[in-house]
């Protein structure tokens, strides 16, 4: 009998592993079932109200969970505050246009009435990315949920490891291969560019000076270029502009339309065109066989795994700016 027991045991396991609801980090679907079962409740408040108000708070919410996953895992370190002795990630210039903290604020607060100590604020970021893009008219699905908070956040972490606006297809395929994402995570991942905007600065030498010699990028379509510089003057640092333009607060499937005409603002989206996989994705985008929603939930949720802490590594924060 203790022998069938086991042998159930360890097939209920593996038929959870191979369902997707129990990754080998730790991580689980329904994780706080138990200690918080209202917890995806809760988070889905505190964005619904805000987002409500405010729809262009979505595109940093889900960028928020980009730039956390990125640096040191998905470990809610991108949410604290830097102090004396140390400048944490939030400082970073590429998080100085994250927005969306007061969110991340108000559903911890909100967790602790209910649930003291029991929900990391890693948790809150994952689940409060995907609340953001399903309230915009994105997909859907399932956060593993389970994460602990780390104690360390380095601003030159950010620095160094955040990819960038400026980055060729090797190096992203670099950066994201290194965390164990995919080409297809890279190219379906950077369909979150679908939301937001972006200043300027990010992609102006494709418009003025692209090699030094005050050039324009070939790779750019000339009338946007031209739209472009009419928004943005040579050394501005402030204006913004969207990245889909007319539906940069709508999460739909536009970003590989603009890429395809050669209309993405980065020249990390003008190089998905440049391998052959990701330029195959792209265009197949186009038509009414796009697998971009269920694709980007499966992303996700992958991305959602990298560096994880779990079981008695890290915290649970009590708030999510500071260490306890």
């Amino acid at each position: 009998m203790a022998t069938l027991k086991k042998f159930l045991s360890i097939f209920i396991i593996y038929i959870a592993l191979m369902l997707g609801l129990v990754n080998s980090q730790g991580l689980e679907v329904g994780y706080y079932k138990k200690t918080c079962p209202n917890v995806e409740a809760i988070v889905k408040k505190a964005v619904a109200g805000s987002v409500s108000r405010d729809t262009t708070l979505a595109a940093p919410l889900l960028r928020m969970h980009f730039h956390d996953c990125f640096v040191r895992g998905c470990d809610g370190s991108v949410l604290l505050n830097s102090t004396k002795s140390n400048q944490a990630e939030k400082d970073a210039i590429a998080n100085l246009s994250l927005r969306g903290f007061q969110v991340i604020d108000a559903a911890k607060s909100a967790l602790e009435k209910q649930c003291p100590g029991t929900v990391s604020c890693a948790d809150i970021v994952a689940l409060a990315a995907r609340d953001a893009v399903s309230l915009i008219n994105g997909p859907t699905w399932k956060v593993q949920l389970g994460r602990r908070d780390g104690r360390v956040s380095i601003m030159s972490e950010a620095t160094t490891k955040l990819p960038t606006p400026f980055d060729n297809f090797t190096t992203l395929k670099t950066t994201f291969g290194g965390l164990g994402l995919s080409v297809k995570d890279l190219v379906v991942l950077s369909g979150g560019h679908t939301i937001g905007v972006s200043h300027c600065f990010s992609f102006s030498g494709r418009l003025y000076n692209f090699t030094g010699k005050g050039d324009m990028d070939p790779n750019m379509d000339k009338n946007y270029i031209a739209q472009l510089k009419t928004k943005c003057k040579p050394n501005d640092v402030t204006t913004t502009v969207q990245m889909d333009p007319g539906s940069s607060t709508k999460f739909d499937t536009d970003y590989y339309t603009l890429v395809s005409k050669r209309r993405g603002l980065f020249v990390s989206d003008a190089t998905l065109l440049t391998d052959k996989q990701t330029r195959a994705y792209v265009l197949g985008q186009l038509n009414s066989g796009s697998t971009f929603f269920k694709d980007f939930g499966v992303s996700m949720v992958n991305m959602g795994k990298i560096g994880v802490l779990t079981g008695k590594s890290g915290e649970i924060r009590k708030q999510c700016a500071f260490i306890n």
